[in-house]
């Protein structure tokens, strides 16, 4: 069985791709605007032995495969007319194809395995270093003037990112009942664009932490260029050394993904008792559709190459654990197409930057990016992962909230 035939196998004969390798097979129309190359028996080598998104994964990384024309639509060509073999063709995949699986390929040393305690301090600050400490400038072409690395909220279809993304913390600023003087702790605050916002357009008095030095750094830059560093800071440091709390306001826009689940009801439990009664939490990050599907934190190219320790689940599951530490659900709201938007746009900055990006951070990385951009669009696009926005209040025991009886933002 040549490649040519495993390629018909597993994605059949219309699916508008044409696919060619090294072994001299082809299929699928030629004048296809979007091809599939595989160049050497190494990217055979790294799927069977690792078969799934990984091995194929190392294979585009290490330039083994190479897909030419739109990424995202080759993503959704391929994905939308996969199958799965019969049992006869299985065993003929592996009687032709198993003696690959001997010849096993090395990751690439961009992907990465973590050592020490998981979510221990050290290891979530190597966790976070691995993937926002790779270089502000490319984080400056990717992400546009905002520095937004958080799904954005496009008020009009043909918005551009830049409005998005002030929209987005607009929206969570209105969302928190933000007002002049108000204490607002800022999580997972990244290059500071929530900071920002809320000091500069709301006159919130602001602390925001992350993990990563780069983006303290960067982000206490733009606080003291745009004369807000009177009213607020950005720290490098873990969320639970913050030694403040009497905070009106928390917000929590993209972090929960690397807390993993096992610490949720540490994470809800600290945010609360950092609130003052009444006070609002806003908690925004990516959620699963399948109930009960459960990543496992060393394996896949999201956890190996992007983020590791990284761990998604479904929204209900969520929001039960903010409930059962006292923290009383007012509104939740899914904002998945927006992402696959954002992704979008991002891709586009990445392909228009695409040689600058080669140089500062080097080809391979590169790569990774384009692969993670796209895939995680398709998913969002298709409703295999979403984003959630999930507002909650610090309760009182008599039952006040503090909350107006219908939404006014």
């Amino acid at each position: 069985m040549n490649l040519g035939e495993v390629f018909e196998m597993l994605v059949g004969n219309d699916a508008g791709v044409a696919f060619s390798a090294y072994d001299g097979s082809s299929v699928g129309d030629p004048d296809s605007d979007i091809k599939v190359e595989v160049r050497s028996p190494k990217a055979v080598g790294a799927f069977m032995s690792a078969p799934g998104q990984l091995g194929i994964a190392r294979a585009y990384v290490h330039g083994e495969i190479e897909i030419h024309g739109d990424m995202y639509e080759a993503f959704d060509r391929l994905y939308s007319n996969r199958r799965m073999p019969s049992a006869k063709e299985s065993v003929a995949l592996l009687r032709d194809l198993g003696p690959y699986a001997i010849k096993r390929v090395p990751p690439p040393p961009e992907e990465v395995k973590l050592g020490g305690r998981l979510h221990g301090k050290r290891r979530d600050a190597e966790a976070i270093s691995h993937h926002y400490d790779v270089s502000n400038t490319f984080y400056e072409w990717l992400l546009g003037p905002t520095m937004a690395y958080t799904c954005a909220v496009f008020p009009k279809v043909d918005s551009t990112l830049e409005e998005a993304q002030d929209e987005k913390f607009d929206l969570v600023c209105r969302k928190l009942g933000l007002r002049s003087g108000m204490r607002l702790l800022d999580v997972g605050c990244g290059w500071g664009g929530m900071t920002r916002h809320a000091a500069k357009h709301y006159g919130a008095q602001v602390i925001g932490v992350t993990l990563s030095k780069q983006q303290a750094f960067w982000g206490q830059q733009m606080l003291e260029r745009e004369g807000l560093s009177g009213s607020a800071e950005i720290r490098a440091g873990d969320y639970r050394d913050v030694p403040e709390s009497g905070f009106d306001a928390v917000s929590s826009i993209g972090l929960t993904e690397h807390i993993g689940r096992s610490q949720y009801d540490n994470y809800f439990s600290y945010l609360r008792s950092k609130m003052t009664p009444e006070a609002r939490l806003l908690n925004h990050c990516i959620t699963r559709t399948d109930t009960k599907a459960r990543t496992k934190t060393s394996r896949g190219f999201i956890n190996r190459y992007i983020f590791p320790d990284g761990e998604l689940v479904h929204v209900g599951h969520l929001i039960d654990h903010m409930e059962q530490q006292h923290l009383e659900v007012q509104h939740e709201e899914n904002l998945r197409e927006h992402y696959a938007m954002t992704l979008r746009d991002w891709s586009r900055n990445l392909d228009e930057h695409w040689d600058e990006s080669v140089a500062e951070i080097g080809l391979r990385k590169a790569r990774v990016w384009r692969l993670y951009l796209n895939a995680s669009r398709w998913g969002f696009a298709n409703n295999v992962i979403q984003l959630h926005q999930v507002l909650a209040t610090r309760t009182e025991k008599n039952g006040d909230s503090g909350m107006p009886l219908r939404p006014d933002w």
